[in-house]
């Protein structure tokens, strides 16, 4: 099967290099005026070409555009210039602006697909500015903190409950971030070794309906690609109430070019601590690093190589049971055992070359490694487990994680139709020592082993796309993917060695239909999946180890006047049987059939000058398909959910937003005779900017709310109880929380 794999990606990649007819081209190169940094994804538009920049801010301008040609340059943060292309003018410099809604087309990207309008203007209407944020840019998604801080969020998204990363692919700078068969949840998804401030881009789309995208992309995918280029260097300081303190530098390496940076190599660092809100001192520590360097290694390719390092410490109060906040013995920010928390550290280098063939094909080609390690130490049920020592747990991992992604892209034309072929491999390997699950006494004492052994597990894929323009307005592309895992356990408490490998194909078929500057409709179906843990897999041989899932999109991106862009999608989400490792307990848990159908809407109106407003609304109706249906209720899934707000951008001087966001009432178990409560928080900021320096105050949760961040239907017993209690935990989210700040340029 591999070898019929390999064989099929090589004859993809001959036939398109070959076959088609090659076209004299010249490249142009779009530059920021002030930075010298040159722009990707710029649009160049000219008679019957629109065609993006690349990443070094080039594109391929081809013989049917002549010297006299009228093109217009346009990009979302710069503003939008007109020229006649002529042979002394192949440099472009642009000039950074806040961009007007009036400015903006409605067209879908092939890189971005259909959030791409929406992402860019997120992006750079509202920077991110924390760590949390770095999800929250995604339309409709929602996380939730509870384990003071250091563990990865749990994440909702399109009436999922994801865990933290089940069902949604996550990447930085092509690297995953999701960790399988981890030793808390199945994808595990830490971003906390990501620092916001180097944040470039964030591309993002929802459902499964990507050839390149494949393990945990059933809710959708999120791609963060951090800068290339510093555009100064800077020193942040911020301080808050809790004792919150946080240093960031970026420092330049090499000095800038005149006309235009070909390459940069810069390195960062960050520090956090906080006392933390809550009455047990969390005493949250993170440290970051990252050092990166990227340019041309001649006139066709170009190296980016990217390393960073990540450590946590924390302490944390973990969730608490609702019936001893009424009866007064704790606090609502209080804990019952405070001797949670744990420590995590990650290090990551990304190797990645890029090189443009001399037939106009894109050749991609990376690979990475991870080493990760993670300590845990959790309390969901006090005593009911153990009425002398407690029901503590340790979860832990020493992981290292090798893999390679690599793609072959190629634009070309059959006859007068537009084309484009995309072929690609990756190739994934995960080495996890030590995978533990124990019971344990105040983090230092073993008093019971529950599983503990070593994973090995591969992941290997094929996939292609094929766009065809059949009509100047009609795009239809069709995707293939193959993946094969191959997985094995050797389970250190038994001496039981156990393997299984698995292998499923996904496909897609996409519609794109352009109807004018204004209007875009599009109409996405595919196949996708997740694959369930190692020690899982082992056990059911290869049955439903990768349990795929079926999704339809219907919907589109509006232009309302000049002021006005309207994203809309109906959709359906159909998932097969899994079964699902339970990571607290040790188990294995068979669920059945899921749909979930739903409505996501996201609106952008630019109100005045500089002045915006946006609104994001979901609705989502999850059932699982199997039962009666008054036993139905997916818990913890969310059925609606709202995020919006009011932001004022200039490039200097004053700037704010005032945000809330919005979940409501959410099924706790399976019949709703549990609620899982909502919450409506407002956050807000202001900051005035100059060109050398700039200073903000940030607040959160301006009302001063009461709220349940994360909240669990579970089954405890109290050391003075008798009898268990199936009710609520919750852990309480940040109450007022005010930080200022202060950066220098330099």
């Amino acid at each position: 099967m591999l070898r019929l794999q390999s064989l099929l990606l090589l004859a993809l990649l001959l036939i398109s290099s070959t076959i088609f007819a090659q076209k004299k081209f010249t490249t142009l190169y779009v530059i920021d005026s002030k930075t010298k940094i040159p722009i990707s994804e710029a649009l160049i538009a000219a008679n019957n070409f629109n065609e993006n920049t690349d990443e070094n801010g080039a594109v391929k301008i081809y013989s049917f555009i002549d010297s006299s040609s009228i093109i217009t340059v346009s990009r979302i943060g710069y503003e939008t210039k007109k020229l006649l292309l002529t042979s002394n003018n192949f440099k472009i410099y642009l000039d950074p602006a806040i961009s007007s809604l009036s400015e903006i087309t409605v067209k879908a990207s092939t890189k971005g697909g259909i959030f791409k309008t929406i992402s860019d203007l997120d992006i750079h209407l509202r920077p991110i500015n924390n760590s949390q944020e770095v999800l929250r840019i995604v339309p409709g998604l929602f996380i939730g903190q509870h384990a003071g801080g250091g563990k990865s969020e749990q994440i909702f998204l399109r009436g999922f409950d994801i865990d933290h990363g089940t069902d949604i692919n996550i990447t930085v700078d092509g690297m995953p971030v999701n960790l399988v068969s981890h030793a808390h949840g199945q994808g595990y998804a830490d971003l906390h070794f990501v620092i916001p401030e180097l944040i470039d881009k964030v591309n993002f789309n929802k459902g499964p309906y990507y050839a390149d995208k494949g393990n945990l992309t059933t809710a959708g995918f999120v791609e963060f690609k951090t800068k290339n280029y510093l555009d100064n260097n800077f020193i942040k300081t911020e301080v808050g109430q809790f004792n919150t303190f946080r240093n960031i530098v970026g420092i330049n390496l090499l000095k800038s070019n005149k006309e235009k940076r070909n390459q940069s190599l810069y390195v960062a660092g960050e520090s956090s601590f906080t006392k933390g809100y809550f009455e047990s001192a969390q005493d949250f520590k993170r440290l970051n690093g990252l050092i990166k360097y990227h340019g041309a290694i001649n006139k066709q390719s170009t190296l980016t190589i990217t390393s960073t390092a990540f450590s946590s410490n924390w302490k944390a109060s973990g969730q608490i049971p609702e019936r001893s906040i009424k009866d007064g013995s704790i606090g609502f920010y209080g804990a019952i055992d405070n001797t949670e928390g744990g420590n995590t550290s990650r290090y990551n280098s990304i190797l990645d070359i890029r090189t443009n063939l001399k037939n106009g094909g894109l050749l991609k080609n990376s690979v990475y490694y991870t080493k990760n390690r993670f300590e845990l130490y959790s309390n969901f049920t006090f005593f009911k487990n153990d009425s002398i020592n407690g029901d503590q747990i340790r979860q832990a991992e020493n992981r290292d994680m090798l893999g390679y992604n690599g793609s072959y892209q190629k634009d070309y034309t059959i006859g007068k139709i537009k084309t484009q072929t995309i072929v690609g491999a990756q190739v994934r390997y995960d080495d996890i020592k030590d995978l533990e699950l124990s019971r344990t006494k105040n983090r230092t004492e073993t008093t019971l082993p529950i599983m503990f052994g070593n994973v090995k597990e591969i992941n290997i894929s094929n996939y292609v796309s094929q766009k065809i323009s059949a009509t100047k307005k009609l795009d239809i592309t069709v995707g293939l993917r193959a993946d094969f895992f191959k997985n094995k356990y050797n389970d250190n408490l038994t001496n039981e060695t156990l393997s299984s490998q698995s292998f499923l194909v996904s496909p897609k078929l996409n519609f794109n239909y352009t109807l004018n500057n204004k209007v875009q409709l599009y109409l996405y179906n595919g196949r996708g999946f997740h694959s369930n843990d190692t020690r899982v897999a082992v056990q059911q041989n290869g049955k439903k180890v990768v349990p795929p899932g079926w999704g339809t999109d219907i919907g589109g991106i509006f232009k309302l006047g000049k002021k006005v862009v309207i994203q809309t999608a109906i959709w359906h989400l159909q998932l097969d049987q899994e079964f699902v490792y339970v990571g607290d307990e040790g188990v294995v848990e068979a669920s059945g059939k899921s749909k979930r159908i739903g409505l996501d809407a996201s609106v952008r109106y630019e109100v005045a000058k500089n002045l915006f407003v946006d609104v994001d609304l979901s609705f989502a109706n999850p059932r699982a398909t199997e039962v009666a249906k008054a036993e139905s209720y997916l818990p913890l899934a969310p059925r609606f959910t709202s995020v919006g707000g009011l932001t004022y951008r200039k490039e200097y001087g004053f700037n704010g937003s005032l945000r809330y966001r919005f979940m409501g009432n959410r099924p706790a178990n399976e019949d709703y005779s549990v609620t899982a409560k909502g919450y409506f928080i407002v956050d807000a900021a202001i900051n005035y900017s100059k060109k050398k320096w700039e200073a903000g105050i940030s607040i959160q949760n301006v009302l001063n709310s009461k709220w349940k961040e994360t909240q669990f239907d579970t089954e405890s017993k109290l050391q003075n109880e008798s009898e268990s209690v199936s009710e609520i935990h919750f852990t309480p989210g940040t109450p007022f929380f005010a930080r200022a700040s202060f950066t220098f340029f330099f």
